[in-house]
């Protein structure tokens, strides 16, 4: 009797002949970038180094595009975005050592934003592996020991015939939910050594579903239905698992107000009667939201910045939706469901009950009503103007990527992303530098849209090199530098609590000439200028920077109320 488990496909003559014969040359680099061929890579970001040869060597017997950057942090924001923007697992080839640990904050960032990346590193020969003192090149006595407690997982090889299973292991572990970081390192001499392994072909790493229990969604479903004043918060769960529109269907049948984080922007349409928007860092939506008798949480962790800085407080019913365990009611008792975003929603939908409820756009109305007069209140022209500028210079299809500054801050709560996946900054684990190199990943995932970049001059610092990869590689990034001069929003922070800053002035370069060194055009714009200039940027093919002087001021904190 054949039982399925024992079915096992047997391969053709050809593929025979083509395993006894593999073809000369090839090391154990070719294994890696087999390996990313066979799980359906097409694009690679990274930086070459001494110990990683073998692989950036097999790199041109294949036929994956590799996109290499400057710096390795720079080659992980751009690994990052294009893992956002397509989904996939983005392949990150790295060296030993430094080359390996300067990719660190990248990954923290990829962590926080449950961004799929799989890094591949080097290590140093495998004689020196064990924590002895060899005296190798970039020696660690443990370095994936840098790693574990960033990424999702760490697989070290040892021989050849470990790297396929390694990476698919890896690819998989990525791309289930949470979606995330991992770490693949290999020794020199097992990248460099001949291999007589036949050629990597079909590679199944498939990731596995993350279903949630019927009976709790049983429980959440009949109280939503019951509730008098829902609401729904939806984080950035909801677009990564593209489930958009079932959240929609879900608020429209309850007539729930929602808001999205600012890791969840585009998850509900902007203008739409039941969204909030994402004025999160405001007492007036804190406090709607603690009056819902039945809040639901879809996506988000609910942590710091989603939660007024841990100033909101529930005082009804939460039912919490969440993929990562560890975010799992870490800061408020809920009815916790681990499951993907999508496949939640869609058992909700298919229990839960209409809702009438007339007042609620009213009550969305209201609230918005009162945060446009807390902000109109406080003589913040310019600010919104800016953003304002810029939303009507951007094309409803091109995704934005935004750095620690301002003008983000401002974004975070008051732009309209237009759509899901449409919008990404720092916010996760809150680093410098991530907007340019992370819009030339983007790039790279589509080349038909128009990309932009937004920083201020002390972000633009840490990525300025990557003016060269975007010349290079022609990608369609557009670079608003907003110039204050220095590190604007800690100098804010610093007046406000001691009466003078430090530390925050920066002498900069002339950007506009700066650029225009790199062969990429530059621009110095005014704010009465700034959508025309950059519309035109935005509309031209290639890299351009458009660059603004001037000083701006953040809206005043609620969390610090009393």
């Amino acid at each position: 009797m054949t039982h399925d488990h024992d079915l096992v496909l047997r391969p053709t003559a050809a593929q025979t002949r083509a395993a006894l014969n593999p073809p000369p040359g090839r090391n154990g680099g070719d294994l890696v970038v087999e390996t990313l061929a066979g799980l359906g890579a097409t694009t690679v970001f990274g930086l070459p180094g001494q110990h990683a040869l073998g692989m950036f060597d097999a790199l041109r017997r294949s036929d994956l595009r590799y996109i290499g950057l400057r710096v390795e942090n720079n080659a992980g924001f751009a690994a990052d975005a294009y893992g956002r923007i397509t989904g996939e697992a983005a392949p990150l080839l790295l060296s030993t050592g430094p080359g390996a640990l300067t990719s660190l904050a990248a990954l923290q960032e990829a962590a926080a934003a449950s961004a799929p990346v799989l890094a591949i590193s080097s290590q140093i020969p495998t004689a020196g592996l064990g924590g002895g003192r060899h005296g190798y090149l970039h020696e660690l006595p443990d370095q994936a020991a840098s790693f574990r407690g960033v990424v999702k997982s760490v697989h070290t090889v040892r021989t050849q015939s470990q790297i396929p299973s390694a990476i698919a292991a890896a690819w998989q572990s990525a791309l289930t939910a949470p979606h995330g970081p991992v770490w693949v390192e290999i020794p020199q001499d097992v990248l460099l050594a001949e291999t007589q392994i036949p050629v990597v072909t079909g590679v199944d790493a498939t990731p596995e579903e993350l279903a949630p229990r019927p009976e709790l969604t049983a429980v959440a479903a009949d109280l939503l239905s019951r509730a008098a004043r829902p609401a729904i918060i939806a984080g950035g769960g909801v677009v990564r698992a593209d489930a958009a529109g079932k959240l929609r269907r879900l608020a429209e049948t309850l007539n729930a107000p929602v808001v999205t984080t600012f890791g969840g922007k585009g998850a509900f349409p902007w203008e739409h009667p039941l969204s909030l928007q994402s004025w999160l860092e405001d007492r007036h939506t804190t406090d709607l939201l603690e009056d819902a008798d039945v809040l639901l949480v879809v996506g988000s962790g609910l942590g710091e910045l989603s939660s007024n800085y841990h100033t909101f407080k529930p005082r009804g019913r939460v039912v919490q939706i969440e993929a990562d365990l560890g975010k799992l009611e870490a800061n408020h008792p809920a009815l916790g469901i681990h499951a993907d975003a999508r496949l939640a929603l869609q058992a909700l939908l298919e229990t839960v009950e209409t809702r009438a409820d007339e007042q609620a756009p009213e009550r969305v109305r209201t609230l918005l009503a009162k945060v446009r007069e807390r902000i109109a209140s406080q003589e913040l022209t310019l600010e919104q103007d800016l953003l304002a500028s810029v939303r009507r210079a951007l094309p409803d299809r091109s995704p934005s990527f935004w750095d620690m500054t301002i003008l983000s801050y401002w974004a975070w709560s008051a732009f309209d992303a237009r759509r899901p996946n449409a919008m990404h900054s720092a916010q996760g684990a809150g680093g410098l530098g991530y907007a340019f190199p992370a819009a030339l990943g983007a790039a790279a995932a589509d080349p038909t849209q128009s990309v932009l970049a937004v920083s201020g001059d002390g972000g633009a610092l840490y990525s300025i090199a990557e003016l060269a990869t975007a010349r290079q590689y022609d990608l369609n990034v557009t670079w608003l530098i907003v110039d204050d001069g220095g590190y604007g929003i800690l100098r804010e922070y610093m007046t406000d609590a001691f009466g003078e800053a430090t530390g925050t002035e920066l002498t900069r370069p002339d950007y506009v000439a700066l650029a225009e060194s790199f062969g990429v055009p530059g621009v110095r714009t005014t704010p009465e200028t700034l959508e025309t200039d950059l519309a035109k940027a935005l509309a031209t093919p290639g890299p351009s920077v458009v660059l603004l002087p001037a000083v701006l001021r953040m809206f005043a904190p609620t969390h610090l109320d009393g």
